[in-house]
């Protein structure tokens, strides 16, 4: 019987254990935000196992549909929206949700309310489900100035005052990245245990990936920078390798695998979304946050993703993130137009 492998297996850091972990050094700590986190953590397990069995229940006919019974069947990315609304609720640690299923904001009752404010796509990327790609859930977390009186104005913050942001990606595992913004780690759930285990301490995006993530697609309605960069990519001027395409086209998945081999995901301005097609609030800010956090980088084509101010709930903005060096490059791109009068 291995015995070392058993004793490595009782010393597993739970995401639940390395919260609190980090509780423990805020003294005042009341443990608000660590009850709010387990939430969205079940939430997570929840659309996990049903994103596991979408695919079956197409075949039988649950998804979307009328059962035998003549109940209706949720569409998952319905159904999605409905667990983190009821599992934030629920908490008592939430004043106010912004979900990009729903076009209102969610106030929530006073006797149920905290502090916090959550901006959440429940189910990014769902249009790919039915071919297996990943898809994910995205979160950002904000505190109200007051809760007995929060507004819409209490969300319309910019990305920089963020408490936390993360995101859970559903594929080949079930990973959460979370950043509470001292770095980014990531924790994987262990189907047999139920619980996210920490496997990816301390996440950092190199500093110059090889790869660039972008829908090729609409090149013909690119701004000049965008399109002098990715020629840059497949013809480097200075002689060095060009740089691989990949783009799955679920964000989830293109910026999990930035976050862990560099390189670039844009999704920029162009003619036809002169403002961008992401969503700012629950896209571009939490994917921007935590790759800064990871010591990336997040432009917009004019400035710092983070730094925007939402005037909307579901404005929509462009993004450029990923490494440094790479981030940097196309901010240059962007510098010389401008210089030149393009």
């Amino acid at each position: 019987m291995d015995h070392e492998g058993e004793a490595k297996r009782t010393d597993l850091m739970t995401i639940s254990r390395f919260v609190l972990n980090e509780q423990s050094k805020y003294p005042e700590s009341r443990g608000d935000f660590t009850i709010l986190l387990s939430h969205i953590v079940l939430g997570c397990k929840y659309v996990c196992s049903a994103v596991n069995k979408a695919g079956l229940a197409k075949l039988l006919g649950l998804a979307g549909e009328t059962n035998v019974q003549g109940e209706d069947q949720k569409k998952l990315d319905v159904l999605s929206n409905e667990v983190f609304v009821n599992a934030l609720i629920s908490s008592g640690r939430t004043c106010l949700l912004v979900s990009e299923e729903l076009e209102e904001a969610v106030f929530v009752k006073e006797n149920q309310r905290g502090k916090y404010i959550v901006v959440f796509d429940p189910l990014d990327g769902s249009s790919n489900i039915e071919c297996g790609v990943s898809i994910g859930t995205i979160f950002g977390i904000y505190a109200a100035k007051d809760k007995e009186e929060v507004t819409l104005d209490d969300v319309l913050q910019p990305g920089n005052r963020m408490l936390a942001a993360g995101y859970c990606m559903y594929g080949s595992s079930c990973m959460f990245v979370l950043s509470t913004g001292h770095g980014v780690n990531g924790f994987t759930l262990d189907p047999s245990l139920g619980e996210f285990i920490l496997t990816h301490p301390n996440m950092t995006v190199p500093k110059k990936g090889n790869i660039y993530s972008v829908n090729e697609g609409n090149a013909k309605n690119w701004e000049k920078p965008i399109t002098e960069y990715v020629d840059n990519c497949k013809f480097p001027q200075d002689g060095s390798s060009p740089k691989s395409l990949r783009y799955v086209g679920s964000m989830v998945a293109d910026i999990h695998r930035t976050l862990l081999y560099g390189g670039i995901f844009m999704y920029p301005a162009d003619k036809k979304n002169p403002d961008g097609k992401l969503r700012l609030l629950y896209e571009v800010f939490p994917m921007s946050y935590l790759m800064e956090q990871a010591g990336g980088e997040a432009f917009t084509g004019k400035g710092r993703a983070l730094d925007l101010v939402p005037k909307k709930i579901h404005e929509r903005s462009p993004v450029i993130l990923g490494s440094y060096d790479d981030v940097e490059q196309v901010k240059a791109f962007y510098a010389a137009s401008k210089a030149n009068g393009a």
